[in-house]
């Protein structure tokens, strides 16, 4: 349930992009997001409340005086730049266990209710479980719902991106059935699949990594989001968070 940061109507959200990151391997995602938020310098504007992720509380990761340092951040939050009609959830904590598909139900419900233009979910996936096509080509990966494909499959061929590749269900022993398979990914393919049964319009960028600094993992992936949907021009350079410079994953 989405909740005003002044308590007044919902803003209008209708034709907006809703970016959002899965909570996946290395959190390359919800690093990815936060480059975007404090590169763009985007205005809070509510919070997502849920009782499907971990409680959390902490500074306000996107301080650049005293006076806002010391405002409050928590696990689920909403901001909007209505300039470029786009609008980013950022989530800061892990799943409940067994609360994934109701965090979907209630996300996709938002979505519709807000009458979003399409979803952009940022994620990734372990490395070490790609197979042998995927060693020998770029590690970042993208998905569309039927919904979206007609506005955006052209342009992802003229930029020569890669679509995710489905492996076959029983390896081996039956090579013809194939299916998504997206290790560390999260709420990904769960999230994704349920935007196709409800004909949302669901576009996911993802990234092969490990765990460890992934810091450049997430430049890379924002740059890849930056590539189809310009959000930040070219005069202005991807801002890294103070609070993230001498950190290494999340």
């Amino acid at each position: 349930m989405f909740v005003s940061c002044d308590g007044s109507a919902r803003p209008e959200f209708k034709g907006f992009t809703l970016l959002m990151p899965a909570v996946s391997v290395g959190n390359v995602g919800q690093l990815a997001v936060d480059l975007i938020i404090s590169t763009l310098g985007m205005t809070k504007v509510g919070y997502f409340y849920t009782d499907c992720l971990v409680p959390m509380v902490g500074n306000n990761p996107y301080a650049t005086t005293e006076e806002n340092a010391t405002e409050l951040c928590i696990n689920a939050e909403v901001y909007a730049m209505p300039s470029k009609e786009l609008v980013v959830l950022q989530i800061r904590s892990p799943f409940i266990k067994n609360k994934y598909r109701h965090f979907c139900h209630s996300l996709l419900s938002w979505v519709k209710s807000c009458s979003f233009a399409k979803v952009v979910l940022l994620s990734s996936s372990h490395a070490y479980q790609r197979n042998d096509h995927q060693l020998h080509t770029t590690s970042l990966r993208y998905l569309l719902s039927p919904d979206v494909e007609k506005t955006v499959r052209e342009l992802m061929q003229r930029l020569n991106w890669r679509e995710l590749e489905k492996v076959a269900a029983f390896p081996e022993v039956n090579d013809d059935e194939k299916v998504l398979h997206i290790p560390g990914g999260g709420i990904t393919k769960m999230l994704f699949t349920e935007s196709c049964s409800e004909g949302i319009q669901m576009v996911v960028l993802l990234k092969f990594c490990s765990e460890g600094d992934n810091i450049p993992d997430a430049l890379v992936l924002a740059d890849y989001l930056n590539e189809w949907l310009q959000v930040v021009t070219n005069q202005v350079s991807l801002c890294l968070l103070n609070s993230r410079r001498n950190m290494v994953g999340f």
